[in-house]
């Protein structure tokens, strides 16, 4: 349906353990979206290092959308959105398309401490951040170039980020969508005066890549290109692919129906993104101290925000419990957890690197626990329950104190703190952090990354009209949310 009913979109929204493809309908004041397939992702570790299985995702991806032409045969578009930094390289000899040179590493790949030590002979962290506004993280786009043999990005003519890649492959269009792309670190704030971010070209030729790797850049609304006709009629319908917030935290804080001048937001499923939105960049030098980083978002919008380690702590703590033989009800645990006395339940900080890998590479999560509380003398958790208690407690300790840290580097009134994605669903973090941080927190929507995908689509499409604000105000009016005060 289009016009004044309104009209369909498909979003593609792949996460770090699972995709999906999500039908949305959108008209005014109406938001609705229905979930018609469902895949994991699972990395694969071979000879060379841990890499994502891109063609497994990308098959997947193609028959969730066959089903939702099957259900919406007019859909107008499809967006596509994903984790940050990780690539894949292109080499284009062949007149009908481009080959991929390989499955993408996965940005928990070890190999990425030979790229921050060759980047950082050459440039700085400081000065990094004085160009990118990136707080530092090992396995940002710019270290994992650094680490690939020369040869190779010799051979390849394109470097395309995960939904850029996805993209390509639907359209054959080649093009670097600009939330996604500030993750990179080669993207320089000041280099456009007035607007956004653009491509660092000396710091590029600095760190010796070839500048051909890098398309021109797209912004959320934009569109891509029309789907090829082999894959429109493998797929049973006609659609255009227009960008949105390909980088999967823009499209959630585009969905978090809040006030920008008086709330934080919490992006919170694998990882925990903690943040304010603002005008413009913040790259002094409190916040390069703090470790925060300046992300491009939707409308022209940036993300101030820390990458706190998030739920991956929990997540990996119940799937080694269960790979030794014994099954793990989240929900039971969690409620257990909350009958754990504080005392029994130390804070631990969970941006401590040690909690980065996974599990087949730096043992079990509950040892690592273990080992940074034996260091400081702190007695450890002892059960199951009080490792959760722990975990849920750390998490939310970082939490707070990130909004509170946000909030302070460009002055804004923090009043609420949202809560959105998969770590809405979990009361006792939600409780825990408004608890912490002497704040109320509003938790949802959970399926704020396909929102924020389907809306930006939505509103290319003129299903809908208005500001990012508007947006988020049929957010709430559809999708209230949750609250907790704090006690």
């Amino acid at each position: 349906m289009t016009g004044e009913l309104g009209g369909s979109v498909a979003a593609i929204d792949l996460g770090a353990t699972s995709g999906r493809v999500i039908v949305g309908h959108v008209a005014p004041g109406v938001l609705e979206t229905a979930t018609v397939a469902r895949f994991p992702n699972d990395p694969v570790r071979t000879g060379d290092g841990l890499h994502w299985d891109i063609l497994g995702l990308y098959g997947a991806a193609l028959r969730g959308l066959r089903e939702a032409f099957r259900q919406a045969p007019e859909l107008a578009s499809v967006g596509i959105d994903s984790w940050a930094v990780d690539y894949g390289l292109l080499r284009h000899d062949d007149p009908g398309g481009a080959r991929l040179l390989g499955d993408p590493f996965h940005y928990r790949d070890e190999r990425t401490a030979r790229g921050v030590a060759a980047v950082h002979s050459r440039v700085p962290h400081a000065e990094l951040f004085a160009r990118n506004g990136l707080q530092f993280l090992p396995f940002n786009t710019l270290y994992q170039l650094a680490a690939e043999p020369a040869a190779v990005l010799g051979f390849a003519d394109t470097a395309l980020l995960v939904p850029d890649l996805i993209g390509q492959w639907l359209t054959g269009q080649a093009r670097a969508e600009a939330t996604n792309a500030s993750t990179t670190g080669l993207l320089r704030w000041a280099a456009q005066e007035g607007g956004g971010p653009a491509w660092d070209d000396d710091l590029i030729a600095r760190l010796g890549l070839p500048r051909g790797l890098f398309p021109q850049l797209i912004s959320p609304g934009e569109r891509l290109g029309a789907l090829r006709g082999d894959v429109a009629a493998s797929l049973g319908g006609r659609a255009d692919v227009v960008a949105v917030g390909s980088h999967d935290t823009a499209s959630a804080v585009a969905a978090v129906p809040m006030r920008p001048d008086a709330a934080a937001y919490i992006s919170c499923g694998t990882w925990g993104l903690v943040g304010v939105e603002v005008e413009r960049p913040v790259l002094t030098p409190a916040a390069l101290a703090a470790d925060f980083t300046n992300e491009a978002g939707v409308d022209g919008r940036v993300r101030l925000l820390h990458n706190v380690m998030g739920l991956w702590i929990l997540s990996e703590t119940v799937r080694g419990w269960e790979r030794g033989g014994n099954p793990q009800d989240l929900s039971e645990l969690l409620d257990a957890a909350a009958e754990v006395p504080p005392a029994a339940a130390p804070v631990f900080d969970v941006d401590d690197p040690r909690f980065l890998p996974p599990s087949d590479v730096a043992g079990d999560m509950p040892a690592r626990i273990d080992a940074w509380c034996a260091e400081r003398g702190i007695a450890a958790p002892t059960s199951r329950a009080a490792y959760t208690r722990s975990i849920v407690e750390s998490l939310a300790q970082a939490f707070a104190d990130a909004a509170a840290t946000a909030a302070r580097l460009d002055g804004v009134d923090l009043r609420t703190i949202h809560i959105v994605g998969g770590g809405a669903l979990n009361a006792l973090l939600c409780q825990r952090t408004a608890d912490r941080a002497g704040l109320p927190v509003l938790a949802g929507p959970v399926e704020a990354t396909a929102l924020g995908n389907v809306l930006v689509q939505a509103r290319a499409a003129g299903f809908v009209t208005g500001s990012l604000e508007a947006l988020r105000a049929l957010v709430a009016s559809t999708h209230p949310p949750v609250r907790y005060d704090p006690r």
